[in-house]
């Protein structure tokens, strides 16, 4: 273990737990719902991969932070530990998201393309997020797929949001890309996150979303 894993793992936890508590303190305190310190949280964690592509110096110490929060997170979940993060009724979302997360490192880092993971989790990080706070606090004009009720507004956040944080990651962690390139890539991976998470089931689009979106972008990275 070197230096960087040594400082990457003990940045990586006090972040991910300085987070939590500052948004149950903040839940508490202000009263907000559980909906949006959930998703404050999602987007802080997501945006983390981009630290740690960077932070550590091998991939196998950089896949143990997020590999952990897998079974951290679940804990979380099946005791509601952190209203911040669940309620009763909630999906494990938050344990698919790192499971999902944690895949895809193991089988990109290896290969050199740790940063179409950071890129390919934005649609889920950011997207998702905005779809939802939006769709809940705007969407008025609902369509209903495979069972799943969700917003026009909330799935064009969902695409716009999208698109906007790959583009900027795609040259955040310098993939070789002109910007019309960058900014193709990004709409095409924001379209197909969008219509990704539409048809996905509740709660899944943490890992349909993801495991899609960065899918697209190594083959179009590919070509």
């Amino acid at each position: 273990m070197s230096g960087r894993d040594m400082l990457g793992l003990v940045l990586s936890y006090i972040f991910a737990f300085g987070l939590i508590g500052l948004a149950e303190v903040v839940r508490v305190w202000r009263g907000w719902p559980t909906e949006f310190t959930r998703k404050v949280i999602h987007i802080a964690a997501g945006s983390w991969v981009i630290g740690i592509i960077y932070i550590f110096d091998h991939w196998w110490w950089g896949v143990v932070p997020t590999a952990s929060f897998v079974i951290l997170n679940y804990i979380f979940y099946r005791f509601t530990i952190f209203k911040a993060m669940d309620t009763r009724g909630s999906t494990p979302g938050t344990v698919y998201f790192a499971l999902s997360i944690t895949i895809l490192l193991l089988l990109l880092w290896p290969r050199g393309q740790e940063g179409v993971v950071a890129a390919g989790v934005m649609p889920m990080t950011w997207g998702d997020a905005f779809a939802s706070l939006i769709g809940v606090r705007w969407g008025r004009h609902r369509y209903e797929v495979l069972g799943g009720r969700r917003s026009w507004e909330g799935s064009t956040a969902m695409f716009i949001f999208s698109l906007l944080a790959t583009f900027v990651v795609l040259f955040l962690v310098g993939l070789p890309l002109s910007p019309a390139e960058g900014f193709l890539y990004s709409f095409l991976t924001a379209l197909g996150a969008t219509l990704v998470e539409a048809f996905s089931p509740w709660g899944l689009d943490n890992l349909s979303v993801p495991f899609f979106s960065t899918g697209l972008l190594y083959l179009l990275l590919a070509v």
